[in-house]
């Protein structure tokens, strides 16, 4: 009886045409002609292996059960078809590969072949700046079919030729950005060094209504790692929040309010604790806004330029009819893709912002200098403009040196037109920049990582962010050497100025919105207490304490929108006593700020204590901003362990 293997074997056999040995012969002479004629050469091709062929009819001849047959055949039909896909396509040619001129390709010959034919494709160089069709240039060299132990040379039909792609030159193109790991950019700025007040009494800064640090800090604790120490500025960490300081009455545009307490982190000092209260605004004049956005390629990403489209949306729904929008952008080279459109027509802006891509360079002077244009354009008497620039700081074409895109905001904040800077994204954020920029454009910056975080800066303090009631505050605090031994002002390293500075109506400081809140606290070491730290100068005048002298002399300045002239503000520093919620609330932030920043002056103090004080002075708490703070403070105290 016949067995069924050796009907297979039989078969197999039978269905293998015996060699032709002169058609081999033409066919291969015809290969090498052609090879010869394209190239010059008439190199042979390199043997192809026979292993698998070989291993096949290995396998039949010792295969002995049906199921092993069966099975093993399976397999190698799977593996055969999946190492040579051209079998689902029979008659498919491999892609030539095109090399620049500067790559020799023979080190390449076996990447461009074809596993299944044994062609190989033999690129010459293309010119430069070319993406060449493949059959344009290749040369290929047939395999014999001794390689695979056939009959026969299988040659297949070349697909037709493509036209060549010319690319512009590279030099006219505009480079996109290269980040390289992380790139982010923070200011400079030691902490405030303690002050001898015998020898300088009088400090003075502007004040700081930006609130970019915490929102920083906070995306960074959320992702598990505490925040790069020059990324947290005690100033912002405080004025995040609102506050229900005592309003201003009658027709005061704010209402300063100070108190003096036992510092909780460093007993035998004392913490003065200065709070401003904006007045609310019932009536509010039309606003021009000149949304400038950055569309370059590193605003691809989710937390970028979609989370700006989504935030401005928020914003839009907050606008009044008499109110205008227009939009321009900037990557490579400004554009304007918004006229001043009324914000009724809510439809024809949001379909410009969905309308954004990016990609391209940052050409951030240009855009600025377009945005600035446009909103003089739309300014009219009686009227509040202001460019609110959405950007993650990354200015690559044009000024990107902060000092230099000081100057030149400083030059346009004569125009009227406010700036207010937006930074959305992590890992190359430029947060160095968007400080010089909204501290010389007379705006406000802020960070927006989440839409909850849109919904507060845009929504919930729009007022308060885009309508000033006073420019150019500026606070200087006298100290009494007879009261005060040392003093030091906690915060605001990048918002100091000089004594002189104080009294010039050119020198430039910050602003204070509709109902915004600002806060400011020093910590100082009375005359006598263990805490003092410097020595008296053994030939200084000894200054004997008296109980009754004043412990300072708080002075503020501050200008109307749109006047030139500085109004004065005075009041006496008040005596120690206890400080109320609001305060007690600023003060655990501001410690909470210190130990992020591993600052030598905190001491006895850890951030169970600033817990504690923080849960304690929550009070009214309607959309969770202290709650949210504290549970920052737990995750910052396990990170830290």
């Amino acid at each position: 009886m016949t067995d069924d293997l050796d009907d297979l074997r039989k078969a197999m056999k039978a269905a293998t045409p015996a060699p032709d040995a002169s058609a081999k012969a033409n066919n291969i002479a015809l290969a090498q002609k052609n090879f010869a004629d394209l190239q010059g050469s008439g190199a042979v091709a390199r043997p192809k292996s026979n292993r698998i062929w070989t291993g096949v009819k290995a396998m039949f001849s010792t295969m002995t059960t049906r199921g092993g047959l069966v099975a093993s055949t399976a397999l190698i039909a799977i593996g055969f078809v999946a190492l040579n896909p051209q079998l689902l396509e029979f008659g498919a040619q491999p892609e030539a590969v095109t090399l620049p001129a500067s790559v020799d390709p023979e080190p390449l010959e076996m990447a461009a072949e074809d596993r299944f034919t044994g062609a190989v494709v033999l690129e010459e160089a293309a010119p430069a700046g070319t993406l060449a069709a493949p059959q344009a240039t290749s040369k290929r060299l047939q395999r014999t079919a001794e390689s695979y132990d056939w009959p026969e040379t299988r040659i297949y039909p070349q697909p037709a030729p493509r036209p060549s792609i010319v690319l512009p030159d590279a030099d006219a193109l505009t480079p996109g950005p290269v980040i390289e790991g992380d790139t982010e950019a923070f200011p400079e700025a030691a902490a405030t060094p303690l002050k001898i007040t015998a020898e300088e009494p009088v400090s003075t800064f502007s004040i700081d209504v930006d609130t970019t640090s915490y929102a920083v800090v906070r995306n960074s604790l959320m992702n598990g790692q505490l925040p790069p120490r020059e990324a947290v500025r005690v100033e912002e960490m405080v004025n995040y929040f609102p506050y229900a300081y005592p309003a201003p009455v009658g027709d005061a545009p704010f209402q300063p309010t100070v108190t003096a307490a036992e510092t909780p982190w460093n007993p035998g000092t004392q913490l003065v604790h200065i709070g401003l209260q904006g007045a609310e605004v019932t009536e509010r004049p039309p606003l021009n806004l000149v949304f400038l956005i950055d569309t370059s390629g590193s605003m691809q990403a989710a937390n970028k330029l979609p989370l700006l489209k989504q935030s401005f949306r928020l914003m839009l729904s907050q606008l009044r009819p008499e109110d205008e929008v227009s939009i321009v952008t900037y990557a490579g080279s400004a554009g304007q893709v918004l006229e001043p459109t009324p914000a009724g027509e809510r439809s024809v802006i949001l379909a410009a912002l969905d309308r954004l891509e990016a990609g391209g360079g940052t050409a951030g002077q240009a855009g600025l200098q377009q945005a600035y244009d446009v909103a003089k354009g739309m300014s009219a008497e009686g009227e509040v403009s202001r460019v609110i620039l959405a950007t993650d700081g990354d200015f690559n074409v044009g000024l990107s040196d902060p000092d230099a895109l000081k100057d030149f905001i400083a030059d346009k904040r004569d125009s009227g037109t406010y700036l207010s800077v937006l930074g959305f994204g992590r890992g190359n954020l430029d947060d160095a920049t968007m400080q010089a920029l909204a501290q010389n454009g007379n705006g406000q910056a802020a960070y927006i990582d989440t839409l909850s975080e849109a919904q507060k800066v845009l929504v919930d303090q729009l007022t308060g962010a885009l309508f000033p009631i006073v420019d150019d505050v500026k606070v200087q605090v006298e100290f009494n050497p007879a009261r005060i031994a040392e003093y030091r002002l906690i915060g605001y390293e990048t918002r100091a100025l000089r004594r002189e500075d104080f009294n010039n109506d050119r020198v430039d400081a910050g602003e204070i919105g509709a109902g915004h809140t600002v806060t400011a606290i020093y910590e100082v070491t009375p005359v006598g207490s263990d805490a003092v730290l410097s020595d008296p100068l053994r030939y200084g005048d000894a200054v004997a304490g008296d109980p009754e002298a004043e412990i300072g002399f708080l002075k503020l300045r501050y200008k109307a929108p749109g006047e030139d002239e500085s109004a004065l503000i005075e009041t006496v520093l008040p005596e120690v006593s206890e400080l109320g919620s609001e305060a007690q609330f600023a003060v655990a932030i501001a410690g909470f700020a210190q130990l992020l920043r591993d600052e030598s002056a905190v001491l006895d103090w850890d951030y169970a204590d600033a817990i504690a004080l923080a849960n304690g002075a929550k009070g009214d708490d309607p959309f969770g901003y202290r709650a949210e703070a504290v549970s920052l403070m737990r995750l910052a105290q396990s990170l830290s362990e």
